[in-house]
């Protein structure tokens, strides 16, 4: 599954950095950062592609067992890329804004708890809910459930008043401008295409 990402500023790398110390106790701690504007999977991709395989015959040996045309990642980034460059036009940068540090006691999937940088931004969720319209929305974290937010650890059993403490960090809100969206590939977790707003 691809996802699109909101570029971070080295600022939120410099904050989860500060903060790492206090995330001991937990199962899994992110070493990189995202902030998911939209989740795209193979389904998502353009029935251009999807919908054809390589050959664009069913039935060819481009076909997956089962009958199911094999979409090769880099034909589906190229989709994937034409077709949100369209749904995205028109969209003027936006603002963003880290402002504080958040949990999900009851994560839709995973385990808990999911400690996070709150994300503030009108902009993006517009955005996102264009993208839902347009590919549907994963049920229970995108559409109305959508949350803004970079996730900094999962899980695990931090001390006692850990989560608190971390939600009660202060700290001076980071804000940018977003000028570009991320077609982010998790195998290899890099930024495969970019698209300009």
């Amino acid at each position: 599954m691809f996802s699109l990402n909101v570029p971070l500023p080295p600022a939120v790398d410099h904050l989860a950095a500060d903060l790492h110390p206090k995330l001991s106790g937990f199962d899994r701690v992110r070493d990189r950062h995202t902030l998911v504007c939209k989740r795209l999977g193979v389904e998502d991709v353009p029935d251009r592609v999807a919908g054809g395989g390589r050959s664009g015959r069913a039935g060819s040996p481009d076909d997956a067992p089962g009958g199911d045309p094999i979409v090769l990642k880099e034909d589906a980034i190229a989709a994937l890329r034409e077709d949100l460059r369209p749904l995205l036009s028109g969209t003027d940068p936006f603002d963003v804004a880290v402002t504080g540090v958040d949990v999900f006691d009851a994560p839709a999937s995973g385990s808990r708890p999911v400690v996070y940088l709150a994300v503030e931004s009108d902009g993006l969720v517009r955005i996102h809910r264009r993208l839902c319209a347009a590919y549907g929305a994963v049920e229970g974290i995108e559409g109305d459930d959508f949350v803004p937010h970079v996730t900094l650890a999962r899980g695990g059993n931090p001390e006692p008043g850990t989560v608190a403490d971390l939600v009660a960090t202060e700290f001076d809100p980071i804000r940018w401008r977003v000028h570009a969206l991320d077609l982010y590939d998790p195998e290899f977790r890099e930024v495969a295409a970019t698209i300009d707003l």
